[in-house]
């Protein structure tokens, strides 16, 4: 598989985030909603990949308490979110990567300025790091925003995410997917998409993506 550019979603496929997002995700719904914590997690899970406010909005369309209840998630979620690391064999398997002349890049619905400040603070490197602000979301700005940057096109880019929407915002301009397992199952994604790889580890890009004959 030669790309020139590999994308990545961040919580839950470079970083532990998703079980404390889902559980503050989870009280907030299970409370306002009457349903029990378990349904509220599904329901958050089965929406993955969107901002939380965007959640909302498809889960209870018109509900005039989405606004506030997306703004106590955002806040309640920061504490927990800083204190995370990166997964252990992130940052080698970027290196790799870069090293093999593949510029890697943040593609995430989580909000610029917190991806802007977690990476800031960390020492992994990307080519760059594109986050959720108005008018500049996951998928299509994102790589538009990377076609007029590297001069690069569709086929050029491999996307790498934890949740079903990734897949579909991936697939959905030709871009090939890789699926990280662990918010989704590997039979989730199967059936989803049968024809993309799904890995356990940020590692087992190398063999995807990198000729064996290169360093």
């Amino acid at each position: 598989m030669k790309k020139k550019i590999c994308l990545f979603d961040f919580d839950g496929t470079l970083i532990d985030s998703m079980g404390g997002f889902a559980a503050i995700a989870g009280e907030i719904i299970a409370r306002e909603h009457g349903v029990s914590l378990e349904r509220a997690k599904e329901m958050y899970y089965s929406t993955s990949g969107l901002p939380f406010f965007q959640q909302l909005d498809a889960l209870f369309p018109g509900d005039p308490r989405n606004p506030a209840l997306a703004d106590e998630y955002e806040q309640r979620k920061l504490d927990g979110f800083f204190a995370q690391e990166f997964f252990h064999d992130v940052k080698e398997t970027l290196e790799r990567l870069r090293a093999a002349e593949i510029k890697v890049a943040v593609s995430s619905n989580n909000f610029q300025h917190n991806i802007d400040r977690f990476v800031s603070s960390r020492a992994v490197k990307f080519d760059y790091v594109l986050g959720f602000r108005d008018g500049f979301e996951k998928g299509r700005d994102h790589f538009e925003y990377l076609i007029k940057s590297e001069g690069v096109k569709y086929g050029d880019f491999v996307f790498v995410g934890d949740s079903i929407k990734d897949g579909e915002k991936a697939h959905a301009f030709g871009v090939d997917f890789i699926a990280r397992s662990g918010t989704f199952t590997r039979q989730d994604f199967c059936r989803a998409f049968p024809d993309s790889p799904v890995i356990d580890n940020i590692s087992e890009l190398i063999p995807i993506l990198i000729d064996k004959e290169e360093p």
